[in-house]
């Protein structure tokens, strides 16, 4: 007997377009989808699609078409007064980070908008414009703005004579734009027009149209707010660090009961994240007990890597506990030495950072060679980011993993006097401060006689917040003494960290200068 059509079977035979919240599985597929659909301009990278969900995750929506992405959306929350003054694309975006999210903005601003060519009579950009507007509906915002593109201006410039003149004469219906009238239909109000809006879009002479949709069930009492920030913004997150003593050891085993001991330690506090110093595993050259020379070292330690990468993995399942696990200098098949950083997640995944800028001691001893892209590690405590030790000292890395939504930094670090030590600390408190961010520094102590650039050790580990009133008077959550190895904890209320980005007694992320300057990182390397 053959099936209706409302039986299961005639329905999974159906074609299924569905509209859901982006997730960070899509990123591949939504920057394949860009490159169709601009093939002349470089796609979002992966690090600024992650930025966009680890913001505002709520607002990021693709629509998918028998399981292929064919439509994406970005969204973020922003308030009224930058919404509607004047603008240009990279500033009110934050370079197309989304860095601008303001958790308790009353207003929508729509940052993105694309759909795959061949899909266009689907009715794509229509349905993802319906889940924006429901988004401000059920967030009790006051409505939607952004800046839409006006691509048949190039054409009829010279027969309405401004851009303002192109708009009200498509506003009155003298004219037609395949966008703008679009959005009109859509509910959209122009309320004016965005000079060297988007200077790239040829068509549009750079300019767009300023847009509005304003909320009819708006009751000047939003669900959002405090309420509505993310769910990492409203938790407590232990952080313990390890200053670790350099010392021989006769076996990989050995190393990695001291590691075991360590973890162990810090999980019976109920620790979310223990970090470990940077290059701490060049202990593991002591085995030989003998001096191994430099063009050696890094064949000998990169024996070691996956195992490292088991060890830490297993212990992080294990104990129930994120490890950022100092840094280790490994050769790769292509020949390059880098120094990376395994972070290892309780939920058995691993990750790494490479280290961006190698020392002239790094280059010199090991020809370490930096890497070149700094993205955000998505955790359950909410997205974080590595910066080993020199990495600290340029603003521009930290800034960059901020604008993707860290909230913590981690620096494993290795310093072998004062002065270098301090280098990094009083750059580390740098960066709390204009990042409105916590920074974690773990670091050696101790000597190690054979090995090759670590001979001796500083190190005064700590856990540094943002100097203001919500945090430690000098912005010291936790300091341990210099030179001797222990752990240290810290309690960092993620609320805080809200509270000073959002109403502190200085603002340095909302208050930056997108007119004058911004951090633009390679989109190529991420």
């Amino acid at each position: 007997m053959a099936a209706d059509d409302t039986s299961p079977a005639a329905d999974e035979q159906k074609p299924r377009l569905i509209v859901r919240q982006a997730a960070a599985e899509d990123i591949d597929s939504v920057r394949g989808l860009c490159r169709r659909v601009y093939p002349d301009v470089a796609p979002y990278s992966p690090a600024a699609l992650r930025a966009h969900q680890q913001h505002f995750a709520e607002g990021q929506f693709v629509a998918v078409y028998e399981g292929e992405v064919v439509g994406y959306c970005a969204t973020f929350r922003i308030a009224e007064a930058a919404a509607f003054a004047p603008h240009t694309w990279t500033e009110i975006t934050g370079g197309g980070l989304a860095a601008r999210h303001d958790a308790e903005g009353d207003w929508l601003y729509g940052m993105e908008v694309f759909v795959d060519p061949a899909f266009q009579g689907f009715r794509i950009g229509q349905r993802l414009y319906s889940q924006r507007k429901a988004l401000c509906q059920r967030l009790g915002l006051k409505g939607i703005v952004f800046g839409g593109r006006l691509p048949a201006l190039q054409r009829r410039i010279k027969k309405v004579g401004s851009a303002e003149a192109y708009v009200q004469a498509v506003r009155d219906r003298k004219m037609r734009d395949p966008v703008l009238s679009f959005q009109m239909r859509n509910g959209f109000e122009p309320i004016g027009v965005l000079e060297n809006y988007l200077p790239s879009d040829k068509e549009s002479l750079g300019y767009a149209a300023h847009l509005v949709w304003r909320n009819p069930k708006y009751s000047g009492q939003q669900s959002g707010g405090r309420t509505a920030r993310s769910r990492y913004s409203q938790r407590t997150v232990r952080v313990s660090i390890v200053q670790y003593q350099q010392r021989r050891v006769r076996s990989f085993e050995e190393f990695g009961h001291n590691i075991e001991y360590f973890v162990d330690v810090v999980a019976d506090y109920r620790s979310d994240f223990v970090v470990f110093p940077e290059l701490f595993t060049l202990q593991l050259l002591s085995i030989e007990n003998q001096r191994i020379p430099a063009s050696d070292a890094i064949a000998t330690l990169t024996r070691y890597t996956e195992p490292l990468k088991e060890l830490l993995s297993r212990l992080a399942v294990s104990y129930n506990i994120n490890i950022i696990g100092g840094s280790h200098p490994t050769m790769g098949e292509d020949g390059k030495i880098l120094n990376i950083c395994y972070v290892c997640l309780r939920d058995g995944s691993v990750h790494q950072q490479v280290k961006i800028h190698p020392t002239p001691n790094e280059r010199f001893w090991w020809n370490i060679e930096g890497g070149a892209a700094a993205q955000t590690i998505m955790t359950d405590c909410g997205p974080i980011g590595v910066m080993i030790c020199y990495d600290s000292e340029f603003p521009e890395m930290a800034r960059h993993l901020v604008d993707q939504g860290a909230q913590i930094l981690f620096v494993p670090f290795c310093t072998d006097e004062r002065q270098s030590y301090l280098r990094v600390r009083y750059c580390a408190q740098a960066r709390a401060v204009e990042n409105q961010c916590y920074v974690v520094l773990s670091g050696n102590v101790g000597n190690l006689p054979n090995v090759e650039n670590m001979d001796i050790q500083y190190a005064q580990s700590c856990i540094l917040t943002p100097c203001d009133m919500p945090f430690a008077r000098d912005g010291i959550a936790a300091d341990t003494t210099p030179n001797v190895e222990m752990v240290a904890f810290a309690d960092l209320r993620m609320e805080d960290l809200a509270a000073a980005r959002q109403s502190g007694t200085v603002q340095n992320l909302r208050d930056r200068r997108f007119d004058l300057y911004s951090v633009a990182w390679n989109s190529r390397k991420g």
